[in-house]
């Protein structure tokens, strides 16, 4: 929250004025309070666009409209008048969570469970709307308040009686890109099924923090909404099924409301995300930080103590969160006419310094260096975990510990584990890393209660899906241990150094992944396999893919291979995809080949020796992206979030942050240490491990 300016009103009907939540092109938002202590957003036209009648009835009639939906999954209309027959002011119900958007940025993509209450109590609310005649129009994660007691629905300035057509002016944008329903793009008339595409492509995002339609400016988004596919590949299966026929290009096969809320249900006695967690803290948090700012500056007399502004400001340097609210109650409408703003982007996000990409200065580090143990195993390095609100990593006093993904303390530390055999994700919030005697334990990630072990002889784990850990023993064999019934599986004999280095810095041990009924290993000396997760059995190889292992990426039913050349294969026969003489030439051997590739919506990027290349996911083909790194460091895997792909450079430089859309080097970020590497990213955070010294980063679009 700002202090109040010179030109601020300090008064308005019953609201005293206290700050200012956000302001737009059209007004501002203040933070107020009534003379009986009950706090208010009060939403107010600038003076200049008062006069505008039609301005002005449109402002009137976004009160009107919100007091006709009475669910109390809306923020409610407390008061609206025209003060002196110039300014009209809306008072709004004064919401404290943070918006959607925030609490995805703030706290990493929801679970499905969270998912599923999510979408129960939003369609709720949508039927509601819907009941009282209206469509709200501009559902979007940035129009959604998460409270204790679920989301609230916020920002009537462009809904309608159902039966109304848009109504824009020359230029104007019907609704968000990315969350407008097709019908809405074509300027057709609109119905109470465009609010369940929008409903659609918000769950979408909040069950990976990723837009489902992306483009590099609002006319290609809009193409996207109208002709292309959802990118649903992140959401679980189990979600995907139910998200996908909200967003339907015929409004007449999308479900309605009632439908969505009925096969959304979460389970019976499921945890809501807002309810329980480091989201309810921050929740609670952020209330018990509005009413002490509130209360502090209603106690200052005039003339005494320290001024209004200096107030605000140490309340603010002190943690304070009111703008973290987002002016919930409606200063996003008053933001209308800006560009479009980069996904997953939410205004005042807290952690994230309001830097731009383009600025070329690294953003500061969230938290950190903290020093970690120096962890490898066949030449593998032990790469942070971050899992929700923790991110786990070896412990420099041994064992593992974990920090809070927001602010760096520490959570909790776990001796008697061996993380140098590996961290690797389960569902359900969940992980599994080594134990002594070759033991395999299984922890939840929150806590740290253990929740299994099993006698694996475990050497270093390789990858997992949802039934079954991968590993290799310590006598080189490749063993599968089923997660359910927790007893081996499988357990096949392959060559001596299949899987295991023989101690070459220059031949790291086997990297692989799971996928549809197959994991695919890349072997210590670029040999690719892939086995029958049921039986272990093998059912292709690709002989001399590369020099070394290194790590395959699996998506969906298909796998795509670094190494002597960049390869898609079918990953359950192992044919060719694409034919690699199609792509870029191979790089020279010198330069250690094509690094492990990462996706990026339709596309994939890898280290091209000393280049980063972008390739089109379904034909291999370079675009004519891509950008110069002072390599090479091929074999380091690159992390992509939000819009960027992240590439340590070689020569001791540092990381890197790219434009995951045209290869443009945002920032270097070159820490004074220097020396062995590994990076993981999650919920638009980069952990960089250097030095054997653990950073956070923001990622700042």
């Amino acid at each position: 929250m700002e202090p109040l300016g010179a030109g601020d009103p300090v008064r308005l009907g019953p609201y005293r004025l206290l700050g200012v939540l956000g302001a737009g092109g059209m007004g501002k938002v203040y933070f107020g309070r009534d003379d009986g202590g009950r706090t208010a957003a009060v939403k107010v036209l600038l003076p200049e666009l008062a006069h505008d009648p039609n301005l002005a009835q449109r402002f009137v009639r976004e009160a009107h409209t919100a007091q006709a939906v009475t669910s109390s999954g809306v923020a409610r209309v407390l008061n609206a008048m025209s003060e002196d027959g110039n300014r009209p002011w809306i008072a709004t119900e004064f919401l404290t969570g943070p918006t959607l958007d925030d609490a995805v940025r703030r706290h990493g993509p929801f679970g499905a469970d969270g998912v599923r209450a999510l979408a129960a109590s939003l369609a709720a609310t949508l039927g509601e709307i819907h009941a009282a005649g209206l469509v709200h129009r501009d559902l979007k994660p940035a129009n959604i308040v998460l409270t204790s007691d679920g989301p609230r629905v916020i920002d009537f300035g462009i809904a309608r009686p159902e039966h109304g057509l848009t109504l824009t002016t020359t230029g104007q944008v019907p609704a968000t890109p990315g969350y407008g329903a097709p019908e809405q793009v074509l300027g057709r008339r609109v119905g109470p099924a465009a609010d369940v595409f929008s409903l659609g492509a918000v769950l979408a995002y909040a069950a990976t923090g990723q837009r489902a339609f992306d483009g590099t400016h609002v006319a290609a988004v809009q193409y996207e909404v109208v002709h292309g596919e959802a990118r649903l590949d992140g959401v679980p299966d189990e979600l995907r099924r139910l998200i996908a026929p909200c967003l339907a290009k015929d409004p007449a096969l999308r479900p309605t409301p009632e439908q969505i809320a009925g096969a959304f249900a979460p389970p019976r006695g499921a945890d809501r995300v807002w309810r329980k967690g480091p989201l309810a803290q921050d929740i609670a948090r952020r209330g018990n930080e509005a009413e002490r700012q509130a209360a502090t500056v209603i106690g200052q007399e005039p003339g005494t103590g320290p001024s209004r502004r200096r107030v605000l400001r140490a309340s603010l340097a002190a943690g304070g969160a009111l703008a973290a609210t987002g002016g919930a109650t409606g200063a996003w409408w008053l933001m209308r006419g800006e560009s479009l703003p980069p996904p997953g982007t939410a205004r005042n996000a807290q952690p994230l310094s309001p830097l731009s990409t383009q600025s070329g200065t690294p953003p500061d580090p969230l938290w950190g260096p903290l020093p970690v143990a120096a962890q490898a195993v066949d030449g593998v390095v032990t790469t942070p975990l971050p899992l929700l609100d923790v991110v786990v990593f070896a412990a420099k006093e041994g064992g593992l510990a974990a920090r809070l993904t927001a602010d760096g303390k520490e959570k909790w530390r776990l001796p008697g584990t061996v993380p140098a055999a590996g961290l690797v994700a389960l569902p359900g919030n969940r992980f599994v890393t080594g134990g002594p005697g070759g033991g395999l334990l299984c922890f939840e990630a929150s806590t740290s209660k253990r929740l299994w072990t099993v006698a694996a002889d475990t050497h270093r784990i390789l990858a997992a899906d949802a039934s079954a850990v991968y590993l290799v023993t310590r006598d080189g064999r490749l063993r599968a241990v089923d997660t359910s019934t927790r007893k081996v599986r499988w357990t096949v004999a392959l060559e001596q150094t299949a899987l295991r280095s023989p101690g070459s810095k220059a031949a790291p041990g086997a990297r692989a992944a799971a996928g549809p009924d197959r994991l695919v290993v890349c072997g210590a000396y670029g040999t690719v396999f892939a086995v029958d997760t049921a039986t272990g059995a093998t059912v292709w190889e690709v002989v001399s893919q590369a020099r070394s292992a290194v790590q395959p990426l699996v998506v969906g039913d298909a796998v795509y291979l670094g190494g002597r050349t960049l390869k898609g294969l079918n990953i359950r026969t192992g044919t060719e995809l694409w034919d690699p003489t199609d792509a870029k030439e191979p790089p020279k051997e010198d330069s250690g080949g094509w690094g492990p590739p990462v996706r990026y919506g339709e596309s994939l990027w890898a280290m091209d020796g000393t280049a980063m290349t972008q390739a089109r996911l379904a034909t291999g083909v370079p675009t004519p992206n891509g950008s110069a790194v002072h390599g090479p460091l091929p074999h380091i895997p690159l992390v992509v979030q939000a819009r960027t792909v992240f590439a340590v450079e070689g020569e001791g430089q540092g990381v890197s942050a790219y434009s995951a859309f045209n290869g443009k080097r945002f920032w270097t970020w070159s820490p004074e240490s220097r020396g062995v590497w590994a990076m993981a990213g999650a919920g638009n955070r980069l952990f960089t491990v250097n030095s054997w010294k653990l950073t956070a980063l923001p990622v700042v679009d």
